[in-house]
């Protein structure tokens, strides 16, 4: 954001419902992506904002494909960081191509991440999240082990990311908790968005970390390499940064910005 200020742009971030310090929906078990593109929508409306680029990382790239579809006229360009073109449905992440014990499958089953979680404190938690979604493999657990059960508890922090940080984060979710963080995405990632003709018309790019675990999905690295997440993005860049991973925006922050620049600067 600091970047995106400096080199003359607004630079607009907020927490989506039931995230950081925003407040949880009124009923968080119905909660779903639909709200948050309603949300986006919302906030350029506050704002008395027309068009702007939509930048999204991981499942912040859902409602910024949404909003891009749905709403084109307001959408100048979709950044999208660590996920590709995929809509809210059962024709986005297919579940039933994942592996057994994958982390996506655990986290949508209600009560199996709250119970994992709750043997640990909160910064614990997201200390773990951390150092197992920037290595290069799946997190998939066996039957006798939790998601959390997959971290060494000596495993260091990655250097990219200070104590500093994690106490951010887990003050963060401390806050807010996990209730809605587990609703969306995991939990409504299958509910059908009502989006049939899903294409995103406007200039877009996708940067993906050849490190990035999400590469290693089922289908994920034909679908992008062979060009196929074109037909839903035709003026899609993709550009790929060696040792990048799942977390490249902080991992890698100056490249990352430079290359978003260049894109805002081109369109």
């Amino acid at each position: 954001m600091i970047a995106m200020a400096n080199a003359g742009y607004r630079a607009v971030a907020f927490d989506f419902r039931g995230y950081g310090l925003s407040d949880h929906p009124p009923e968080p078990e119905r909660a779903n992506f639909n709200d948050l593109a309603d949300d986006v929508v919302g906030l350029l409306d506050s704002l008395a904002i027309d068009k702007a680029f939509l930048v999204g990382k991981d499942f912040g790239a859902f409602p910024a494909f949404s909003v891009a579809v749905t709403h084109p006229e307001r959408v100048l360009g979709v950044i999208t960081l660590g996920v590709p073109f995929l809509i809210p449905g059962p024709l986005g992440v297919q579940f039933d191509l994942l592996p057994k014990g994958y982390y996506v499958i655990r986290w949508a089953e209600p009560g199996r991440a709250e119970a994992d979680f709750g043997r640990f404190d909160v910064k614990t938690v997201v200390r773990n999240i951390y150092i197992l979604f920037c290595r290069s493999e799946l997190q998939v657990a066996g039957d006798n082990e939790e998601i959390m059960d997959l971290v060494d508890p000596s495993t260091p922090l990655p250097p990219w990311f200070t104590e500093e940080d994690l106490d951010v984060y887990a003050t963060l979710y401390q806050n807010s908790g996990f209730r809605t963080a587990l609703q969306v995405p995991y939990r409504c990632m299958q509910l059908d968005c009502g989006i049939t003709n899903p294409k995103v018309i406007a200039p877009s790019l996708l940067i993906m970390g050849e490190k990035d675990y999400v590469m290693k999905s089922p289908g994920m690295e034909d679908y992008i390499r062979k060009g196929i997440v074109k037909q839903f993005m035709p003026n899609l860049d993709i550009i790929f940064m060696s040792e990048g991973n799942h977390f490249v925006q902080e991992q890698l922050p100056e490249q990352v910005n430079e290359l978003i620049l260049s894109f805002l600067t081109k369109n």
